[in-house]
């Protein structure tokens, strides 16, 4: 294995994927600093390249929500100050444009392992929605049973009464000899 490839753990690239505008980003200076370059080169990149990055793959981020993110996972002073200005978030096909943009070796491998995670990302929310849907459909199934239940109990309790008291006695009689 080389020495200048990343070893960065999954855990480590999943915890920098956050959930903004409905979407799966990542933010810019997490990805500066997986790819090993400044926030600020970063940046120049993609202006520089802003074509290549249309809404759908970067946007950035407003005020407000920058300051709901903030809140939400509560960031420390020094966190904070590394987030003066709203950053940029990338979406997975903005991430794959980073690649074209940063061209480095670094870069290229950095971001396969990113594209790698955010497909098992997607797998494992299309098996949870599988899994949900089946439940879904066994609950539809079940919920009407409650009082269908209720009956067949209804109606065990009469006939165990019925069988508490004593029955005429039918058949046939033999005469006696």
């Amino acid at each position: 294995m080389k020495k200048d490839k990343p070893m960065i753990p999954d855990e480590v690239i999943v915890s920098k994927i956050y959930m903004i505008r409905e979407q799966r980003i990542m933010l810019d200076r997490d990805l500066a600093d997986l790819y090993g370059v400044a926030t600020k080169v970063l940046k120049q990149a993609v202006r520089r390249n802003i074509k290549r990055f249309p809404q759908d793959f970067m946007f950035e981020m407003t005020k407000e929500e920058l300051d709901n993110w903030r809140s939400q996972i509560v960031t420390s002073n020094s966190d904070r100050m590394g987030l003066r200005h709203t950053p940029f978030c990338f979406t997975e096909q903005g991430v794959t444009m980073l690649s074209c943009v940063l061209n480095s070796d670094r870069a290229v491998d950095v971001n396969i392992k990113i594209i790698r995670i955010f497909t098992r990302l997607r797998e494992m929310l299309l098996t949870h929605k599988t899994l949900l849907l089946k439940m879904d459909e066994i609950e539809k199934k079940v919920s009407g049973q409650d009082e269908k239940i209720k009956l067949i109990f209804d109606y065990l309790k009469r006939f165990i009464q019925l069988q508490s008291q004593p029955r005429k006695l039918i058949g046939y009689r033999r005469k006696a000899k």
